[in-house]
């Protein structure tokens, strides 16, 4: 006996509903794997994780990130990256260098020529933030460089082949401890490269850290936020940084 039609044809608009169901539910997963494959943060290696280097590198570890400190005695940061939580390891020089997509190298300026020259072939074509500031009383004849060439230029010479960006060297480990994602507006931290890439990636990281990143220009601009530059110490927000070096807003 045929059935009603009207029946007919809601029996059949169900099983198309439960059939979409089927087929939505069974993307989910991917999707959301997708998801989360978009939402995960790059791995960042510290070379040198001392104040800076450590405090900068427990803020990307507190905002996602996977970090790996590094130090010439990778035992003695065992505590720290304890605390840090599940994210955050020690390790070499050279762990760092592989582990990181982005590094942040925050060592005594005098180590730079070392260091560059030691992993010459490992840095080549990696995006660094260089937080060093040279200090003529430690560091020696390369700070008489820095202060004829400027801090950028001379930076990328003995860091050579690296996508160089200068970051996070104006300020003190504990006002960036303090500071860190305060209320709007929220603590400038001006920047310089050479590279576009790199500078938007160190942006991205300034970002993620808690703070708010000033391009001042290239590296040879750095000289504009080197020690005894008008940019240097400045903890202040990225429009008064920006009226300080009279860049536009």
């Amino acid at each position: 006996m045929p059935g009603h039609p009207i029946l007919d044809l809601r029996r059949r608009a169900l099983l198309v509903a439960a059939g979409a169901g089927g087929l939505v539910a069974g993307l989910r997963p991917r999707s959301a794997f997708a998801q989360a494959a978009r939402a995960a943060k790059s791995p960042i290696g510290i070379i040198g994780s001392g104040r800076i280097g450590g405090t900068v590198g427990g803020l990307w570890v507190k905002s996602g990130h996977p970090v790996l400190f590094s130090s010439r005695h990778p035992d003695e940061l065992k505590d720290m990256v304890a605390k840090l939580g599940p994210l955050a390891r020690a390790g070499s020089v050279d762990e760092a260098i592989g582990f990181g997509e982005a590094l942040l190298v925050a060592v005594p300026y005098g180590a730079l020529p070392k260091l560059g020259e030691e992993n010459r072939d490992a840095l080549k074509g990696k995006i660094v933030l260089d937080a060093c500031n040279a200090v003529s009383s430690r560091d020696g004849d390369i700070a008489s460089e820095v202060d004829r060439n400027g801090i950028g230029v001379t930076s990328q010479k003995y860091l050579a082949g690296t996508r160089l960006v200068r970051a996070f060297n104006t300020l003190s480990y504990t006002i960036l401890a303090h500071e860190a994602n305060r209320a709007e507006p929220r603590l400038a931290i001006p920047i310089a490269g050479d590279d576009a890439e790199a500078l938007r990636v160190a942006q991205d990281l300034v970002h993620d850290a808690g703070f708010e990143p000033v391009v001042v220009g290239k590296l040879a601009d750095a000289t504009r936020f080197q020690r005894g530059g008008p940019g240097y110490g400045q903890s202040v927000s990225a429009v008064e940084l920006k009226r300080t070096l009279s860049l536009s807003p």
